[in-house]
């Protein structure tokens, strides 16, 4: 083959491959940039969600928050139990949550612990009980009978009762009323589904130390409400 034909054809096929390497870079190119956008726009939804999560959840807080130092209705109150919880709100504290009982125009504060002043300032969240926040177990709250959980005496099972955190609202039906002696504290075993526990003294007009515990048992329901539900 004469060598003039020869280049000519080496000319032609290193044209084709380079055409085809180009094509080829082109492709891979437009692919990783449309991955790219693709994950640019995956990472700023994710964003989105996560601000809107924080928002809701800053929103949720300082409702929370707000309601700790709202002026709750104390017309069945004990007295000393007033004077009392207005002495606890000279001193800081912050809920973990709010429980309400729409029928028994209830709602209180649900704080960390049972000390003398977090039950002098709303209900407890008794040690040793799931978390406000769990979706399983048992989650126990006490709080006085002749202050807070006064309007107990008046639940009634099929109640519909909310507890309002930060990162959820859930509401519960009263399941069953019943009363203890302070020793029995089986009504605060855990539980596989999602149960919360109501406790207080009892007789509710006892004068003196109360020798009963009412205990008020509900069931999470199946369907979990978003914040700003309506009830």
């Amino acid at each position: 083959m004469p060598l003039h034909r020869f280049l000519e054809i080496a000319a032609w096929t290193g044209g084709v491959l380079l055409l085809a390497t180009y094509a080829g870079v082109r492709t891979w190119s437009a692919q990783a940039s449309e991955d790219g956008v693709e994950a640019l726009n995956r990472a700023r939804a994710e964003h989105g969600a996560a601000l809107k999560q924080s928002a809701v959840a800053s929103a949720a807080d300082t409702s929370i928050r707000s309601l700790s130092t709202t002026q709750p209705d104390t017309t069945t109150w004990d007295k000393k139990r007033i004077a009392e919880y207005n002495d606890a709100l000279t001193k800081q504290a912050t809920p973990q949550a709010v429980l309400r009982i729409p029928n028994l125009k209830l709602e209180v504060p649900v704080y960390r612990g049972t000390s003398d002043f977090i039950l002098n300032r709303g209900a407890g969240h008794i040690e040793g009980t799931a978390t406000v926040d769990s979706q399983t177990g048992n989650i126990g709250v006490a709080a006085h009978r002749d202050g807070f959980f006064r309007p107990l005496k008046d639940i009634q099972v099929g109640d519909t009762m909310f507890l309002d955190t930060v990162t959820a609202t859930k509401r519960y039906r009263v399941s069953n009323i019943s009363i203890v002696t302070p020793d029995d504290v089986s009504v605060l075993n855990p539980t596989t589904t999602g149960t919360m526990t109501l406790v207080t003294c009892y007789p509710f007009y006892f004068v003196g130390s109360a020798p009963k515990r009412y205990i008020v048992h509900a069931r999470l329901d199946d369907e979990s409400f978003a914040r700003g539900a309506k009830n």
